[in-house]
């Protein structure tokens, strides 16, 4: 029987894909890291590489997100403890990938990959306010801070989990926000990068 500390490293590992990473550089030889903002996720895959491979990328880093938290239920007999931190783990993973001397992204596509397979339902409550507040105000950023921000309190109103599930949301919430701090600081000066869905050819 696989120990679950082994499901957690597997899930750290999976989140280190960095598929943006790697993407870009297939398409282009450039290292993403040198582009845009700078950051290996989907939103400046799209602005500096185009359309096709933000997009992709945006899938692969939700699928590994999904995967990671649905093997370890897999392996644990849906032991909602162990999923739920091997979705802290995946997520983690995305953000100091091993591959990238831990340097990665703000890992929001890999927590709604994991908050897929943990928490659907509250899911798709803070995925229609993301796209209300993206849609209202262009940023990308914005919307994923407050989708963030208000996923632990969908999560308790629509399931009054156990307590790993709750202690899971309320850490990954609070650590995109953390992420986010430099995206906070051109909110407030007004110099935050606006969406354009044409992205670079």
């Amino acid at each position: 029987m696989t120990h679950p500390i082994f499901l957690l490293i597997a899930a750290y590992l999976i989140g280190g894909i960095p598929f943006g990473y790697l993407l870009v550089k297939l398409k282009t030889g450039r290292d993403v890291r040198a582009l845009g903002s700078g950051n290996i996720g989907a939103t400046n895959v799209l602005r500096t590489t185009g359309r096709a491979f933000g997009l992709l990328t945006l899938a692969l880093d939700i699928a590994k997100g999904w995967f990671a938290v649905w093997l370890a239920g897999r392996f644990t007999a849906l032991d909602i403890g162990w999923m739920s931190a091997a979705g802290v783990a995946v997520v983690l993973g995305h953000a100091f990938p091993v591959f990238l001397k831990f340097k990665g992204g703000k890992a929001v596509a890999s927590f709604v990959g994991a908050a897929l397979a943990l928490a659907p339902a509250a899911l798709a409550a803070v995925v229609i306010l993301f796209v209300a507040v993206v849609a209202w105000s262009r940023y990308v950023s914005l919307g994923a801070l407050v989708g963030a921000a208000l996923f632990p309190l969908a999560v308790w109103l629509l399931y009054h989990p156990e307590w790993p599930l709750m202690a899971a949301s309320i850490f990954c919430a609070a650590f995109i926000v953390w992420r986010h701090k430099s995206n906070i600081e051109r909110l407030r000066a007004g110099t935050e990068n606006v969406l354009k869905l044409g992205g670079s050819r």
